[in-house]
């Protein structure tokens, strides 16, 4: 005689699973792509289970962009109001680092989330923010502190936003590190040894192709990418929706054109401004003058494809991740010639803290271009790499 099979044992921390899993998900593949079923599968249930702890996938997706950041205000609600800086950074790094895979949900609060939820994760924000921004402005007392405290908290969360693997101890060391060079950074000062660079110009729509690409990306950045439709690109250029094929197959397509157009823009912008340096610390302060300034000029595109890049077809994503990686492996070569201590790890670590505090500090900037804006940021980016 056999045994019955045992009923199966519902977890008690079901429902925190489940926020565990989506939030994976939505990090890796973005808001759209994620579906319920995949979600579902990660924790081990059917989607109908699920559905009787989020009734659809935005309440899911609200709760798990609540989740880093209560889990940050948390562990910062454990370090003493008068705590080093090095203490502050030390708490957000910790946990930063050990929910990396999570991370990357907050590409997308801002396209979304409804404008109450938006809000509330905003306002919880805020608190991390000015809580960093007290213990900058109480250890280095210069201009500035919240620009400061944005792009360190940048450098720590750009561990969320790559893959690249490493010890987490080496990690938390090379990112509080990074964070605590960029809170010490005097802008102000910086901004009168501002190197200036040169981009090549913007294609001048001469094509209706080229025409499709300059109406659409504005559209996608106010809009959202997924509340655009075909019609709408084609209106923009006077065309019918029907003609828009003969163009493009989708606006996927389009999207994935124009950000492969503004990487081949940057990258012929490397290649001219390194031509004219000597050594590979003044080569990363051209890569670093290069890339803000790139930042600033193309803000809306490298808004739209930040949010979106994650969740287009492979084939479209391919050539967008192959040129992002040649990038990288530039900066890569001249930061381990400056820094020769420093391993294939170590560097592109640093390299990516780099970019995260250029998105970080260019928000917090609302993107306002100017000479001085592009030279504090860039003072900043040279800190994160102990520069």
């Amino acid at each position: 005689m056999t045994a019955e099979p045992a009923a199966a044992v519902r977890p008690r921390n079901r429902k925190q699973l489940i926020v565990e899993a989506g939030a994976t998900v939505f990090s890796e593949r973005g808001y759209h792509a994620a579906s319920m079923e995949e979600i579902a599968a990660g924790v081990g249930i059917t989607a109908a289970a699920l559905y009787r702890h989020f009734p659809n996938k935005y309440a899911l997706f609200a709760e798990c962009a609540n989740v880093m950041v209560d889990r940050l205000v948390a562990a910062l609600g454990d370090v003493p109001a008068d705590a080093a800086l090095a203490d502050v950074f030390a708490a957000v790094t910790r946990v930063t680092v050990a929910h990396r895979g999570t991370g990357g949900v907050y590409r997308w609060e801002a396209r979304y989330l409804n404008a109450e939820d938006r809000r509330v994760l905003r306002g919880k924000f805020a608190h991390v923010v000015g809580r960093v921004a007290e213990a900058v402005r109480r250890e280095y007392p210069l201009p500035g502190e919240h620009l400061r405290a944005v792009a360190a908290l940048g450098a720590i969360g750009s561990i969320t936003m790559h893959h690249n693997s490493i010890g987490r101890r080496r990690v938390e060391d090379l990112l509080r590190a990074s964070a605590l060079r960029v809170a010490a950074t005097d802008t102000v000062t910086a901004a009168a040894d501002a190197r200036l660079v040169e981009l090549p110009a913007r294609p001048v729509p001469r094509t209706r192709r080229s025409e499709i690409l300059e109406a659409a990306v504005p559209l996608f950045e106010r809009d959202g990418f997924a509340a655009v439709t075909n019609g709408m690109i084609a209106e923009a250029v006077g065309l019918v929706p029907s003609a828009l094929y003969r163009y493009f197959p989708g606006k996927a397509d389009i999207l994935a054109a124009a950000c492969l157009q503004a990487a081949g823009l940057l990258a012929q912008a490397v290649e001219q401004n390194l031509r004219r340096t000597i050594g590979p610390h003044d080569a990363l302060a051209a890569l670093t003058a290069t890339y803000v300034a790139y930042s600033f000029e193309h803000s809306a595109l490298n808004s739209v494809a930040d949010a979106e890049i994650a969740g287009l077809p492979a084939a479209l994503r391919r050539p967008l991740v192959a040129a992002q990686r040649e990038h990288i492996a530039v900066w890569e070569q001249h930061l381990r010639q400056a820094r020769p201590e420093l391993d294939a790890r170590q560097a592109r670590v640093l390299v990516h803290a780099g970019f995260g505090v250029v998105v970080e500090a260019g928000r917090r900037l609302r993107w306002q271009d100017s000479a001085e804006h592009r030279a504090a940021v860039a003072a900043l980016v040279m800190s994160a790499l102990d520069l």
